[in-house]
């Protein structure tokens, strides 16, 4: 009953949290991105809660702390450096300038600005349609295990309240309100994590801080020809670089970027955003890296090893019955906070870029396109879920939509944002590089998601090669584009 409680009050806080929101969205720019008026605060905690779902907690920390020990620690420090530090340092600035100044508010408009080609934000929109929605509906995945064998609560269930919850703020704030549910989301998800790091650390398993370290080094030196080695090195370094420099290049992420208010903003949310990543991060593979305590070998479903069975199985034998209720809300908070950002990033591209820019009663009213881009996001969470629910091959794409979408979007953006001999040709060679690789890889391995973290890695360095290459052979055949316009801030309009 407590548990249902504590589920219910959070579905109450994110329902109003919508309804406040609404009046703030009654534009198409205030429903995408906020009227660009956020907060360091409010961006900040948008930014991190984006970043981990509830994959983090159930899935990585599980998997990666088990196989790796203490050097999965390294993955979430690398999150909150690479991931969230040097991500704001390096891109957050530049594009809150360029985004406001040549009233960009999606990704493909930023293609489009940048390399003036239409074809090339068509494309990017179907490149975040296809990759997006599987990528969406993998959201949910982290909930199965923990609701129906910890708490008890079916995963139908767990996965209709977070498509209720996120549809309905997100529906009726748009933009405004992803950051307000963000924000107190993101308190949840630090209660949660500091509970969980507490009542774990001092279980008699573990026995406290420095002795679980201590263990945990133990059964690591046990293992010294499986985890001191090139093999085990290559696989943490990939991990790091796929799930922190990759989110470089994914739209939801970058577009939280959009509604900083100023560049104050910019700085104060750089600080708030990297300690949150530290917290969340570091916490979670702290917590997985401790599983070697608790387990010999990996748990078992089905006479199968199934590592999303570590987390869950050590939260049942650590926490109280309350603290439960609180980590099932962190788990929600986690996926509807990713979801809705996916969602808008998303829906946006489709209704702005691709109804709109070629049906002229959209491309006339931009109320008719708000409304659709609504509607748009409440049918994206439906299919998701309906995807989770029924388990179709659309999932398939899951483990490798990550790498796709960073291989084709990282290299062009990144690049495009201060080479200015970056050019159309140069991008076009990067955006089709990238998943081409992935995804070809992909097939090759028969779709072995083991090896999807290294075919992602690949992608996106094949890409900035690719970007490099074609710009600078295009640049010699003559094919130069004048950037003044992307470049001068003499553009800028307020």
């Amino acid at each position: 009953m407590t548990v249902w409680i504590i589920l219910a009050v959070y579905v109450i806080l994110m329902a109003v949290t919508g309804f406040i929101s609404f009046k703030k969205a009654d534009t198409l720019t205030g429903f995408v991105v906020g009227s660009r008026s956020a907060g360091p605060w409010f961006s900040a905690f948008g930014f991190g809660t984006t970043y981990f779902s509830a994959v983090i907690f159930i899935g990585y920390a599980g998997r990666s702390g088990f196989d790796f020990g203490l050097f999965a620690i390294l993955i979430g420090i690398g999150n909150a450096v690479l991931g969230s530090w040097l991500a704001w340092k390096v891109l957050a600035n530049r594009t809150r300038e360029v985004t406001r100044r040549l009233k960009i508010k999606t990704m493909p408009q930023f293609f489009e600005k940048r390399y003036f080609s239409r074809s090339m934000k068509l494309y990017a929109a179907i490149m975040i349609f296809i990759f997006m929605t599987p990528y969406s509906a993998s959201v949910y995945s982290g909930l199965s295990y923990l609701c129906e064998t910890v708490l008890h609560v079916p995963y139908q269930i767990a996965m209709a309240a977070i498509a209720v919850v996120a549809g309905l703020y997100l529906v009726l704030g748009g933009y405004f309100a992803t950051l307000l549910a963000d924000f107190i989301q993101g308190i949840i998800m630090l209660v949660g994590v500091a509970a969980m790091l507490f009542f774990v650390s001092e279980s008699g398993q573990v026995g406290g801080l420095a002795a679980g370290v201590s263990g945990v080094w133990e059964s690591m030196t046990a293992q010294a020809d499986v985890l001191f080695t090139p093999q085990t090195a290559l696989s943490v370094i990939c991990l790091i670089l796929l799930t922190s420099v990759g989110s470089w290049g994914m739209p939801q992420m970058v577009h939280k970027f959009y509604g900083i208010k100023n560049e104050d903003g910019v700085k104060k949310g750089t600080v708030i955003s990297t300690v949150f990543a530290l917290i969340i991060a570091g916490g979670a593979y702290y917590i997985g890296s401790l599983s070697r305590l608790f387990f010999t070998e990996v748990p078992t479903l089905g006479g199968k090893a199934n590592y999303d069975l570590i987390i869950p199985q050590i939260l049942t034998q650590t926490l109280p019955v309350v603290l439960l209720g609180v980590v099932l809300v962190l788990v929600v908070s986690a996926s509807v906070s990713t979801l809705s950002g996916i969602t808008l990033t998303s829906c946006s591209t489709i209704s702005m870029d691709l109804v709109a820019d070629r049906v002229p009663k959209f491309a006339e009213s931009k109320a008719k396109t708000l409304t659709l881009t609504r509607v748009l996001c409440a049918v994206f969470i439906l299919a998701s879920y309906l995807i989770a629910s029924f388990k179709t091959p659309i999932l398939t794409l899951m483990s490798f939509s990550w790498g796709t979408i960073s291989g084709a979007f990282l290299a062009p953006y990144l690049l495009g944002l201060y080479w200015k001999g970056m050019n159309r040709a140069g991008a076009w060679c990067g955006m089709i590089a990238g998943p081409v690789v992935s995804l070809g890889l992909a097939i090759v391995s028969g779709f072995n998601s083991a090896q999807a973290t290294i075919f992602g890695v690949t992608a996106m360095a094949v890409s900035f090669v690719a970007c490099f290459v074609g710009s600078l052979i295009a640049g010699k055949m003559g094919k130069v584009q004048d950037n003044t316009h992307f470049y001068d801030k003499a553009y800028f309009v307020k």
